[in-house]
């Protein structure tokens, strides 16, 4: 049975699935959709234009669906949308999408921590965990099952890859490929996650390749066009090596080193 504590306020232009526990003081704006299992918890806000799949929980004083904080933004209708069975702490702010793409996701199964910043057409895939204080610029991509530590700041457009890791107040300015651990400020690459990638049930085999790979691009006297070519010929083809080097021809910021 859906629960709405008599302090919330929610709109008659939103619409509430089964067994969802609207909290004290919460308010849930106009044009929102709450998936059944949703948990809004005291004083969050819905702001306008938000989909909660089933499942979420909204932590105290989070603030999602504002305005996006860009200049540009004139009014178009645009949207934030959150996956099933995502978590998100306290006071964590999500804000809407401009035009470029009209919408800032969210995956399934995240864990946003307490005071994150999602910027406007930010968009996170499944999985990812986001610590205390990081903060997000606008058209930012982290993929699947990527870590941020706490205080992390990531400049815009910057793409953040799979299963990668980056560690505590690291100030994020250009890629960082996938499968890889980066730290610092400025902020470097540190080898392979090899651990979270062990965690994740990666074979030993795979693990091996992208090492090879992570040497072959970054620790030798190659360039990156040099190294694509050694590549070719060098590493074992399997999803993952395919998607790492992907990930090295696509990235329009350049990768971290």
């Amino acid at each position: 049975m859906t629960t709405i504590h008599p302090t919330a306020f929610v709109s008659d232009k939103a619409t509430l699935g089964a067994n969802v526990q609207v909290g004290p003081g919460v308010i849930v704006g106009d044009a929102c959709e709450v998936g059944d299992d949703c948990i809004l918890e005291a004083r969050s806000m819905l702001e306008r234009n938000v989909r909660l799949a089933a499942g979420v929980r909204v932590g105290v004083g989070s603030v999602l669906g504002g305005d996006p904080q860009d200049l540009k933004f004139k009014g178009e209708e645009t949207w934030v949308e959150v996956g099933e069975g995502t978590r998100i702490r306290e006071y964590s702010t999500i804000n809407r999408g401009t035009s470029q793409s009209f919408r800032t996701t969210v995956g399934r199964s995240c864990f946003i921590m307490s005071y994150v910043h999602l910027a406007h057409d930010c968009h996170l895939g499944d999985g990812v965990i986001i610590s205390n204080g990081t903060q997000l610029a606008g058209h930012v991509t982290i993929e699947d099952r990527a870590i941020l530590s706490g205080l992390v700041a990531v400049h815009q457009f910057v793409k953040i890859g799979r299963h990668s890791f980056v560690g505590g107040c690291s100030r994020v300015a250009k890629d960082v490929p996938p499968f890889l651990k980066a730290v610092g400020n400025p902020v470097k690459l540190y080898g392979l996650n090899s651990v979270g990638l062990q965690r994740s049930g990666f074979d030993e085999s795979t693990i091996r390749e992208l090492k090879r790979a992570y040497r072959l691009f970054f620790r030798s006297e190659l360039n990156v066009s040099q190294a694509m070519e050694r590549a070719a010929t060098e590493l074992s083809s399997s999803p993952e090596v395919d998607h790492f080097l992907r990930f090295l021809e696509g990235s329009d910021r350049g990768v971290i080193i």
